[in-house]
């Protein structure tokens, strides 16, 4: 199998975020361990654990009225149009069939480039979603990262801002990253989960976005 090659920049950038000292306490700051009395975690803590996940067995394969609330932690919200299509319309049929196709148990770095390439039942989830009237590309993905928390990342404006645009996908250029050198990087994200006391129910992906959206958000600029 070939891998897609991409621009060093954008690796570089992911590692140097990655290995940034201050990534443990802001992984501690995020899901609120050691917190002092009356610091609250970020709601986004509660993201991948609201009732118990979107990837347990018996809910994996279809959108439920809780992972829309869970989206909501990262500070979205699907139209109530839609979220009534999901739930009881053909959207959600359809969508649910896609699901049914997108591996539930394997970690990004195990995956195949086909089940991340344009064409694969994940990317055609990501875009049925992201055609939807007022979805857009940042609740699709959201979306789609609570039903797969571990092959699936969170990809928002923070991110895109602070890691840019790779082609041909975000998906792509991460699972390349990835699986570099032996799959270093996927490796140092389950040591930084350990050293941040996290539990193993938060994946290597969530645990790479919140190192990335934690620094970055503290540069304190607007991102586009």
């Amino acid at each position: 199998m070939s891998l897609t090659v991409f621009p060093q920049s954008f690796a570089e950038r992911l590692r140097a975020f990655i290995a940034d000292s201050q990534a443990v306490m802001d992984l501690r700051r995020y899901f609120g361990i050691g917190l002092p009395p009356g610091v609250a975690a970020y709601t986004g803590s509660r993201f991948e654990h609201l009732a118990g996940g979107g990837d347990r067995l018996e809910v994996a394969d279809r959108i439920t009225a809780e992972d829309l609330v869970a989206v909501q932690t990262l500070s979205v919200t699907v139209p109530a149009s839609v979220a009534l299509d999901i739930l009881e319309g053909p959207l959600g049929a359809g969508l649910s069939g896609l699901l049914h196709a997108i591996p539930r148990d394997i970690d990004m770095v195990e995956a195949e480039v086909s089940d991340l390439a344009l064409g694969s039942p994940a990317a055609r989830a990501w875009q049925l979603l992201e055609d939807q009237p007022d979805v857009g590309w940042v609740i699709a993905g959201k979306l789609l990262a609570r039903k797969r928390p571990r092959l699936l990342p969170v990809y928002d404006k923070v991110v895109r801002c602070a890691l840019g645009r790779p082609r041909p996908s975000f998906w792509l250029a991460l699972h390349a990253v990835l699986r570099e050198d032996d799959c270093a990087l996927h490796r140092q994200l389950l040591e930084l989960r350990q050293a941040a006391g996290l539990p193993e129910t938060v994946s290597a992906l969530r645990v790479c976005d919140v190192a990335v959206w934690m620094n970055h958000r503290a540069v304190g600029h607007a991102c586009p």
